[in-house]
């Protein structure tokens, strides 16, 4: 039992260490179609990393904006992976909702993510600039769901830069 206490406080503090400007911590995105994409793989790119869930309903309003983002900025260099916290019961769902998206969906499995710590309130968003550094952490966002005007003030400036 002290062993998961400590696992618990350990993966907590973790994700407590994330800080704007230092590396991002690895994540992998297991898509609904089979594939795998790291972040690793996306060096060069800039990148979101959104938690969502088919329940949430400030999920429902942000997921198409940052779809029509997505497909508005591709030639950018702009990559969002799309992490769903449902059941694999509610695969269908989720299939549902990732099928009118521009991003790669996953599910998400365990809601403990190294380095990000537990995925405890839906939205969240990191974003990870083209070095793989973390320029925006979700968990400090007053304002968990992106509005156009977040993605214009943190997103659209990293992809503005010469890439």
């Amino acid at each position: 039992m002290a062993f998961l206490v400590l696992a618990v406080i350990a993966q907590v503090a973790f994700a407590n260490q994330l800080e704007v400007g230092r590396m991002a911590p690895p994540i992998t995105l297991h898509t609904l179609d089979g594939k795998q994409i790291s972040l690793q793989d996306l060096r060069g790119k800039v990148v979101i990393v959104t938690f969502w869930a088919t329940w949430c309903g400030p999920c429902r309003d942000e997921l198409p904006l940052l779809s029509r983002y997505a497909l508005a900025h591709a030639g950018d260099g702009l990559a969002i992976l799309g992490f769903s916290l449902d059941n694999p019961d509610d695969i269908e769902q989720v299939r549902t909702v990732a099928r009118s998206l521009s991003f790669p969906v996953g599910l998400l499995g365990d809601p403990h993510v190294p380095g990000y710590g537990r995925i405890w309130h839906l939205p969240v968003s990191f974003t990870i600039d083209r070095d793989g550094r973390l320029v925006d952490n979700g968990w400090k966002d007053q304002q968990p769901a992106w509005t156009s005007r977040q993605l214009e003030q943190i997103v659209t400036p990293l992809l503005d830069r010469a890439h």
